[in-house]
């Protein structure tokens, strides 16, 4: 890909929304409303929008889509809150093939949307909106009597787990709480459950769990889920859930100046701290891996779940080859997760067969990462 623009008048722009996906469907209508969102803020260029795995429209289909509209250059962002792996790897090798196979069209890749003051103040709303509903509802709760705990999607890439840090600590000092934690959902550590109970060790009336997502899915679900199991540990202490980002203006805002950043050629990501380029403490063997996608073998495997008991909102249940014959539904044994319990990445189930290995987190086995995660699942 290259990450120029040029002044050719004969050119036509068009937009590519890059998505991860989810088996929720409710997800990928969220999804959808912000590709919605984006092209209202660029009424003149045709904007698509495509996943990476698990539900259709795939990436692909989106680009041919605006390669059917006769666009020639394609302004693509990805739509991910942090770059690690599937901003620096799956969608790049995914866009670089396309390229590769339609010389005509010419694709330039965005950055995420990253630590943004424009995210942080989106956060910021939704995480106020959950504290003025719970004083509402009960006993008013000062924010120096509450602990904030910003829930990140966690990943293997280190620089990714610190934004979500980043994140934690200016919602906290910014709106004045009396303290703050950052827990993540999969792979790295600490796990919800583990960073909630260490939270109701510190003595706060309030503790409000904050989901730094874009939109619901499995994870969000299990992250309200394991907060009711510790809530229920603790009943002196009042849990209250934070929604996600989802459609907040702000954040379509984001999705906008990522575009402009294209045009503007600004369109670079922070390579500073990047496992891939630098010696990252702990990472070091991973310095220039190859830049290859590990979703291409479930790529667009959503379908055939409509008849599914969660109608749309999936709790992950149909990744159980029983639920699955119980409810005569598909049952899709790639991309098992349970060792890390998320939606993609690093779990795979290996009775299966595929031609790419992903590289093994150094930390799996923390006891309050992923092998917490094991033994929970076990003891089911």
């Amino acid at each position: 890909m290259n990450h120029s623009t040029s002044t050719n008048p004969q050119e036509k722009l068009g937009i590519m929304v890059c998505g991860h996906g989810s088996r929720n469907q409710n997800a990928m209508h969220e999804f959808a409303s912000v590709a919605a969102g984006l092209k209202l803020r660029f009424p003149d260029i045709p904007v698509e929008y495509g996943y990476l795995e698990f539900c259709n429209p795939v990436i692909s289909h989106g680009l041919d889509q605006l390669r059917a509209q006769g666009v020639t250059k394609v302004l693509a962002v990805p739509g991910m809150l942090f770059a690690a792996g599937h901003a620096k790897n799956d969608i790049p090798s995914v866009l670089n093939t396309y390229q590769a196979q339609n010389p005509g069209m010419e694709i330039i890749y965005g950055r995420e949307l990253g630590v943004d003051l424009k995210m942080i103040r989106a956060a910021g709303e939704r995480v106020m909106e959950a504290m003025d509903a719970a004083d509402k509802a009960g006993d008013v709760v000062a924010p120096r009597d509450t602990l904030l705990m910003v829930v990140g999607r966690g990943a293997s890439d280190p620089d990714a787990n610190s934004n979500v840090a980043k994140v934690m600590r200016m919602i906290w000092e910014g709106l004045g709480f009396g303290w703050g934690e950052t827990c993540y959902s999969g792979v790295t550590f600490p796990l919800v459950e583990p960073g909630l109970e260490h939270a109701a060790k510190l003595g706060y009336r309030r503790v409000v769990v904050f989901p730094y997502f874009l939109f619901t899915g499995v994870l969000v679900k299990r992250i309200f889920s394991y907060t009711d199991i510790v809530a229920a540990r603790h009943p002196d202490i009042d849990f209250v859930k934070a929604s996600y980002l989802n459609d907040h203006p702000l954040v379509i805002d984001v999705f906008r100046d990522r575009v402009n950043e294209i045009l503007d050629g600004q369109n670079l990501m922070n390579c500073q701290m990047c496992k891939y380029r630098e010696q990252v403490l702990g990472f070091e063997d991973q310095v220039g891996l190859a830049q290859e996608s590990h979703h291409h073998h479930v790529e667009g495997i959503g379908g055939g779940l409509e008849d599914c008991p969660c109608k749309g909102d999936c709790d992950a249940s149909c990744r159980d080859e029983e639920f699955c014959k119980k409810h005569g539904l598909p049952w899709t044994p790639v991309h098992a997760h349970e060792a890390h319990d998320h939606e993609h990445e690093h779990g795979h189930n290996h009775d299966h067969n595929h031609s790419h290995v992903h590289h093994p987190y150094p930390h799996a086995d923390h006891p309050h990462g992923p092998v917490t995660m094991e033994k929970s699942n076990r003891k089911k």
